[in-house]
C-alpha cells in the first residue's frame, strides 16, 4: 500500500481498540468520526462478534489524527454502554486502547507529547478516566497494558478507589457507561491470531504461555513461586475460543518483529501444538503488517518448501499468506492488508 500518502513529511499511526465488534451502526459510527477529519486516511476496520471489538488503524498528520482520535473517543461515548458489553477479549472501557505510533518525521518524544495530549482531552472534556501505558507511561508500573487493564472493566470501581491506581488525567471516580481508556505510544506492533483445530481453551493457553516472552509462574520443589519464561521474545499471548469460527486460537501481540519475525511465530505456535497433540489451521492477521515483514515471511517458506527464494515480491507475498493460512477465515485483501 505505498502510496504519496506516506511520503508526506510528518505522519503518525492511530490504532485504537473499540468495545464494540456486533453492532454495524456503531462501529460504522466511529469510522465515520475518524474520515470526517481532514488530513487523516483511514486504513483499515476490523471487527470481532466473538470479541465484541473492533480494531481502527488510520494515519496522517500528527495534529490531524489527534483530533480524529479524540472524535473518536466522543463518539464511542455516546454509543457505546460498557454495562451491556460482554466479549472474549479483555477490556476495560469503551476506547479500551489506544495507541499512536510514529511512522515518519515524527520521534517517539513527539509521538508521546501528542498521545498525552489527547489523554488530557479525553480526561477534561469526555469525563473518562485515562491511564497512560508504553512510552507514554508516568510511571514503570503503567507501561504494561496488561497491568493497567487489571481487573477489567468490573474491577474499575475498586481499581481508582487504591491510590496507586488513580488515574493519570480525568476523574478518579468510576463512569459506568464508558469504563476507563488507556492511551499511549509505541512502536509499529503486530496483531497476530493463530488458529488451531480444537475447541480446547485450556490448550490454547498451554501454547500461549510456552510461546509468549513472559512464560508462566509455576510452583518449585521449595515451595516458591517463580517464572519460567516462554520461548519467543517481544511476543504476548493469550488462548481463546472464538465460537464464530468453532476454533480455539492462540492470539498475540508481536511488540518487535524485527526480534521476533511472524513466520518464527507461527512456526513456534504449530510446533507447540503438534508437541500437544493438535495441529495449526491457519491464522489471522487483525489490521496491518508492513510489506517488508510479509516479504521475509514468504523467503522463509520458499526456502523451506522450495530450496529457493528468488521468487518476486507478489509470489513471495502470496506464498506467505497460504503457507500460515491467512486467509483460512476470510479473504486476506493485499491492498486492505499490507502496508
Amino acid at each position: 500500500m505505498t502510496n504519496h500518502f506516506f511520503m508526506q513529511e510528518r505522519i503518525i499511526e492511530c490504532v485504537p481498540n473499540f468495545s464494540e465488534g456486533r453492532d454495524i451502526s456503531i462501529i460504522y459510527s466511529i469510522a465515520d468520526a475518524i474520515r470526517g477529519v481532514d488530513g487523516v486516511r483511514l486504513l483499515d476496520v476490523d471487527s470481532g462478534y466473538d470479541a465484541n471489538r473492533t480494531v481502527y488503524t488510520f494515519v496522517g498528520s500528527p495534529e490531524s489524527v489527534a483530533e480524529a482520535a479524540f472524535k473518536a473517543v466522543a463518539k464511542s461515548s455516546e454509543l457505546i454502554d460498557m454495562k451491556n458489553h460482554h466479549g472474549e477479549h479483555p477490556r476495560i472501557g469503551a476506547c479500551d486502547v489506544m495507541p499512536f505510533v510514529p511512522v515518519s518525521g515524527v520521534t517517539m518524544e513527539e509521538t508521546v507529547e501528542i498521545a498525552r495530549g489527547v489523554a488530557k482531552r479525553v480526561g477534561d472534556e469526555l469525563f473518562i478516566p485515562v491511564y497512560c501505558y508504553e512510552a507514554a507511561a508516568f510511571s514503570p508500573q503503567r507501561s504494561n497494558l496488561a497491568n493497567c487493564r487489571s481487573g477489567e472493566y468490573e474491577g474499575l470501581p475498586s481499581k481508582l478507589a487504591d491510590p496507586e491506581w488513580q488515574p493519570d488525567f480525568g476523574p478518579s471516580v468510576f463512569n459506568a457507561k464508558s469504563g476507563l481508556s488507556v492511551i499511549g505510544a509505541r512502536d509499529f506492533l503486530v496483531a497476530f491470531n493463530v488458529n488451531l483445530n480444537t475447541v480446547s481453551i485450556k490448550i490454547a493457553n498451554e501454547i500461549a504461555a510456552s510461546v509468549r516472552e513472559s512464560g508462566r509462574i509455576i510452583t518449585n520443589g521449595k515451595g516458591e513461586k517463580e517464572r519460567v519464561y516462554g520461548m519467543l521474545k517481544c511476543v504476548k499471548a493469550i488462548g481463546w475460543y472464538m465460537k464464530e469460527y468453532g476454533k480455539a486460537q492462540v492470539s498475540m501481540n508481536l511488540t518487535n518483529i524485527n526480534v521476533t519475525p511472524i513466520h518464527e511465530v507461527f512456526e513456534t505456535v504449530s510446533d507447540v501444538a503438534q508437541a500437544m497433540g493438535v495441529k495449526v489451521t491457519g491464522s489471522e492477521l487483525i489490521g496491518l503488517i508492513p510489506k517488508s515483514a510479509i516479504v521475509e515471511a514468504g523467503r522463509y517458506f520458499a526456502k523451506k518448501h522450495h530450496g529457493s527464494d528468488e521468487l518476486n515480491d507478489n509470489d513471495l507475498i502470496d506464498l506467505a499468506i497460504k503457507s500460515m493460512g491467512l486467509d483460512e477465515l476470510r479473504p486476506f485483501d493485499v491492498d486492505k492488508k499490507i502496508l
